[in-house]
């Protein structure tokens, strides 16, 4: 496969993420249409990695794919306090820091 088969590839799944992040109310599927643009990033660093022989883009996906799982653990986590402190994981429902 060239390049560009990964790059629209990378292209098709970010674009997927950002649709789910813009329509989605509920805040666990904008979370996971954040996830799905970082691994479109990713997929991004290891074709370049790949294609210019160099194993830097490779080390950079581990560190994205280490602080992903991080964020999502504590993406999962505010959304479970939300809901229940508010009893729903809306977005357009979570006024909290409105005075």
């Amino acid at each position: 496969m060239e390049l560009r088969a990964y790059l629209i590839l990378a292209a098709i799944v970010f674009c997927i993420g950002l649709f789910g992040v813009i329509t989605r109310r509920n805040t666990i599927g904008i979370l996971l249409g954040i996830e799905l643009m970082l691994n479109a990033v990713n997929i991004n660093l290891v074709a370049f990695s790949h294609f210019n022989a160099s194993p830097t883009g490779m080390i950079f996906t581990l560190f994205t794919i280490c602080i992903t799982v991080s964020e999502a653990a504590i993406g999962l986590a505010l959304v479970i306090l939300l809901f229940r402190v508010r009893r729903t994981v809306m977005a357009d429902h979570l006024d909290l820091l409105k005075g």
